[in-house]
């Protein structure tokens, strides 16, 4: 590779050097492309088998007649009660922080309730194992002398609080992205299902058709449907199974969904007409966010074509004449 300013230079710029790293990049960007496109997966396989897990704990709770089985389906992990048993013994582990952890991970999609304990082990491992290390590399060696004190803490208190967070920003963002998923592909799914109640099926098997059907355009969403209707079919009480489904997915439409349905369910109402008026509420909600994204884009582009845009154009426009000019004054020399 050529050294830094030893090859021709635009505007005081050495393009060797630049084009070089810049090869680097794409080349980097290239095999991460290949290695994506290699890699994928179904993700259909996952779902399935955490729905037919979900079928066969319900199966236990209900119609299994021998501890045998059951003991076979609700087996524990051994990893998670000795964390269990470790936090314990240190009074940090209480029931409600292991109910909201179980909330949180049944609305990121992570279906086993024994990771709760992960994320609380996690909050307690990670400022150690992560602030720690800073702490010594900050207050105990020369790696950062030249820096202010108010900096040096303020690296430590931020790796210490962001360690501390990381498990509940991991899971927030992934419930953001699920929540996303789910509230795009609900107008269709209402159709689907207004369709389904219209041809005669029962709650549990349009629920099933629907989940069917947008399983691959919509997988999140074909998942809480499917999910859904398994509970439906094994559950004594049916609004527990409605109740269930707006508490994965914590939206504001999914619960006006939920409460329509546990209506018809107590009243007798018509299902097919208040899923019409849901599904045009959610279309035209849809329809506003897209224009508001529309709007908001002009504003959003303006640092992106000042930084990256402008710059280019000024030096495809005037490199050839500052070229031109500097060996003008060259040969005047």
């Amino acid at each position: 590779m050529t050294a830094p300013g030893t090859g021709p230079t635009l505007l005081g710029v050495d393009v060797l050097f630049v084009a070089t790293i810049l090869s680097g990049v794409a080349a980097f960007a290239m095999l991460i492309a290949i290695y994506a496109a290699t890699t994928v997966r179904d993700p259909m396989t996952k779902r399935v088998r955490a729905l037919n897990d979900r079928r066969e704990q319900l199966k236990a709770g209900i119609t299994a007649s021998t501890s045998k089985r059951r003991a076979k389906l609700v087996q524990k992990n051994e990893a998670t009660d000795r964390i269990r048993a470790l936090l314990s013994s240190m009074k940090v582990l209480q029931d409600s922080q292991v109910k909201a952890a179980q909330i949180k991970l049944l609305q990121a999609g992570i279906r086993s309730k024994e990771w709760a304990v992960a994320v609380i082990f996690g909050r307690l491992v990670m400022p150690i194992a992560l602030g720690l290390p800073v702490m010594y590399l900050v207050y105990g060696t020369d790696s950062f002398a030249d820096w202010s004190p108010l900096k040096a803490y303020g690296l430590v208190a931020g790796t210490f609080i962001l360690s501390y967070k990381a498990p509940d920003l991991y899971l927030k963002n992934k419930i953001s992205k699920r929540q996303q998923a789910i509230r795009k592909g609900l107008p269709d799914a209402l159709d689907l299902l207004v369709i389904c109640a219209e041809a005669g099926l029962t709650v549990d098997a349009a629920f099933a058709r629907v989940a069917k059907e947008l399983g691959r355009a919509y997988p999140e969403l074909g998942d809480e449907f499917q999910l859904t209707s398994i509970e439906l079919g094994f559950l004594t009480d049916r609004r527990v199974a409605f109740e269930n489904l707006a508490t994965r997915t914590d939206l504001d439409s999914i619960k006006g969904v939920v409460t329509t349905m546990i209506q018809t369910e107590k009243y007798g109402t018509p299902l097919a007409s208040a899923l019409r008026v849901l599904s045009a509420e959610f279309r035209n909600e849809r329809m506003m966010r897209a224009e508001e994204k529309a709007a908001r884009l002009p504003a959003i582009m303006t640092v992106p074509l000042i930084l990256f845009i402008l710059p280019v154009l000024f030096v495809v426009i005037l490199g050839p004449a500052a070229c031109s000019i500097n060996d003008a004054l060259l040969s005047g020399k």
